[in-house]
Formats: structure tokens, sequence, C-alpha cells
């Protein structure tokens, strides 16, 4: 039986599910216990190798992963810990690993957002969610950090512009490039058009619904010829 943590945990919660608990030198422990104080510990999650349909067979590795994971959230206060459930710790642990999330952990995203420890990008089914700049700043990875935000600013560049120039002849009004990105909102691709535009690398023509954008800078009006021309 391959079940991860995140599996079991949602096996013990259906009605006829069973509380396990284990029990060591240091006391007795229920599973979604363990589960809390190895993600808080910056330590492996529970490994189940060899686990049948009717036995459980725990692995737990006692080493430290990420000692300064630990001591941001340490930063953060026992008392807004303490409102962590089960769920929130994995889905944060599944978001620093970049692993999917369960229902589950989606379900408790509000509240890693509110508590500052995750930021999330896009809108809709293709929002994506990463590690909050402060917590990777306490990790040492703001590389990290600017890859999830910067690199994901400049794709979302790139596919409009890709969209322009296989539009070239036709040009692309605004709604078809809402569907390039429909995770972003209008709003927000029309500020990317926009920094396209700066850079010299696509124009408008037309206004309003009847505008088309087309790959290139914007190119010169013609003279009024009623306009006397300067001569040199």
């Amino acid at each position: 039986m391959n079940t991860t943590p995140a599996q079991l945990l949602e096996l013990l919660a259906a009605p006829e599910g069973t509380r396990i608990e284990f029990k060591s030198a240091a006391g007795g422990y229920h599973f979604d216990k363990l589960v809390e104080i190895a993600i808080r510990q910056s330590k492996p999650l529970p490994d189940f190798a060899g686990a049948a349909a009717h036995e459980v067979r725990l692995k737990l590795d006692g080493q430290v992963t990420d000692p300064k994971f630990v001591r941001f959230l340490e930063r953060l206060g026992e008392e807004k810990l303490r409102g962590f459930s089960t769920y929130d710790f994995l889905a944060l642990d599944a978001i620093a690993r970049e692993q999917p999330l369960t229902e589950a952990m989606r379900s408790r995203l509000g509240g890693l957002l509110d508590a500052g420890v995750i930021e999330s990008q896009g809108r809709g089914r293709g929002t994506r969610y990463h590690l909050s700049r402060s917590l990777y700043a306490a990790l040492g990875k703001r590389g990290a950090y600017t890859r999830h935000r910067g690199l994901d600013h400049e794709t979302n560049k790139a596919l409009l512009l890709k969209h322009l120039h296989e539009n070239a002849e036709t040009g692309a009004p605004l709604p078809d490039l809402c569907e390039v990105l429909p995770a972003l909102s209008r709003a927000s691709i029309q500020r990317l058009l926009s920094e396209l535009k700066q850079e010299g690398k696509a124009r408008l023509e037309g206004q309003r619904r009847w505008g088309r954008w087309f790959p290139g800078p914007s190119m010169p009006q013609n003279p009024d010829p009623d306009q006397p021309q300067n001569q040199p």
C-alpha cells in the first residue's frame, strides 16, 4: 500500500475511519499530531513504505532538513500556530516542495494567505500559490521568490507576444488575448500589453472594442497634407 500522509488523514477523517495512536518512549501521539510535528520541525513526513491493507508500518526520519524554516515558524508565534490545522501544515509543506495540493489542503489556503506565509498569483482555477516573500527571505532563497513572481510575469508577456506573431496579419482583439491567459484578469492583460507597447514589441490599432493588437512598434502617422511641412 503506497499511501501518503494526506491520503491517510482523509481516510481517518471519514465516518468509518479510526484514530491511530503511535506509542513511543516519549508518550503516545495520534497520527495527525505526528504530521504537524514533522512539518514544524522541518523533518520529512512519515514514511509508510511497507504498509499493508491491515497493517501500518511507520518510519520517522529525525533529520531536520531546513533549520531556517523552523525559525520562521517560531517567529510566527505559538498563538498563531495553534490556530493551524494539520491540513494547514500539509498545505504549507506541499507548497514549499512544489507538490500538488489535495482538495482538503486547498480549503485551508485562505487562512495561510491571511497569515502571510504564502502568496497567490492568477485567478480562478488557474491560481498558483507559492511561499511568501518574507518566508523565502527567511530561508535565504530570495532568488526562488523572484523565479515564481518574475519569470511568470515575463512568461505571460512572451505568450501574448507569441499569439500576436501568430496572428500578425489580422491582429488580435483583447478578448482573444484574454483567452491566451485565462487565469489573469482583463486589467492584468492590459497592463502586460501596455508593457509590450512601451518596449516597442506590440502596438494597438483602432479604439475600444474595434481595437486590435499587432506585433512590432507603433507605426508612424502619415503627415496631414494640409499642414505645412518644415523645409530644411
